[in-house]
């Protein structure tokens, strides 16, 4: 598998034109390549950007968030935890960039698809894939790793649990989950500062498929609170609703 970042002009707040300064790159597609791309610089693009100035940050993260800590919750009052888009993730994701708070993307598995479409035709290529990447803690563990935001063009889930083992015995494996995965090696590569690199071409990668699923997928693909592994956890925290 390689992963190759490349260098995209900075995108100026509270609104760019992303694909513009993509085309001004040096990024070249085959066909059966993935494409990662940092949700932030999508959100520019789509002008989800709210000055820092008068605005309360808190009350954005709330507004975003489909359930929310309270601040005080977290060690040092650090961030506020969050679920957004089905994800756990500080914040609802939103980030510090110069003058502005940047959201996530609207509708992010819609944007990834339509975002999709335009590389295919702009590259002249049938089969691409394509990840919206961001980065978030890990439990117990110090720094983040990239995580999909959103994918599109291949399912997220690679089913193991029919395989054999080396030993051509059932290895009653998990699924591998194919999106997380090519964003954390995307977002390795791309880096977490200022490398100016938001865009990353992933070529041979395994478990990637022609299919592209309905948005209905993404269902299978999440875990619900109480049904997963970390509901004991989870379940007995003071969740509080957002986006009210």
């Amino acid at each position: 598998m390689e992963v190759t970042p490349f260098t995209v002009d900075v995108l100026n707040p509270p609104q760019d034109d992303l694909l513009a300064k993509i085309q001004k790159s040096e990024l070249t597609l085959e066909e059966g390549d993935v494409v990662a791309l940092s949700s932030k610089v999508v959100s520019i693009w789509q002008g989800r950007c709210v000055l820092k100035e008068g605005a309360d940050k808190d009350a954005l993260v709330k507004k975003e968030a489909e359930l929310y800590l309270e601040r005080a919750e977290s060690p040092g009052g650090l961030v506020m935890h969050t679920i957004t888009n089905g994800t756990l993730i500080p914040s609802a994701g939103i980030d510090p960039f110069g003058g502005y708070y940047i959201l996530w993307p609207e509708k992010p598995q819609e944007t990834a698809q339509q975002l999709l479409e335009w590389f295919k035709k702009e590259y002249k290529r049938e089969r691409l894939f394509l990840v919206l990447t961001d980065s978030r803690s890990v439990f117990l563990r110090q720094g983040v790793v990239g995580m999909a935001v959103a994918w599109a063009g291949f399912e997220p889930l690679f089913d193991n649990r029919k395989r054999k083992d080396l030993l051509g015995f059932s290895s009653a494996g998990s699924q591998t989950n194919v999106a997380d995965s090519l964003a954390a090696t995307a977002v390795f590569a791309m880096g977490e500062a200022n490398e100016q690199t938001p865009l990353a071409r992933i070529r041979n990668a395994p478990y990637v498929n022609d299919k592209n699923p309905s948005l209905g997928q993404k269902e299978k693909f999440e875990s619900t609170m109480e049904n997963d592994i970390f509901a004991p956890f989870l379940t007995k925290l003071d969740w509080k609703k957002g986006k009210q």
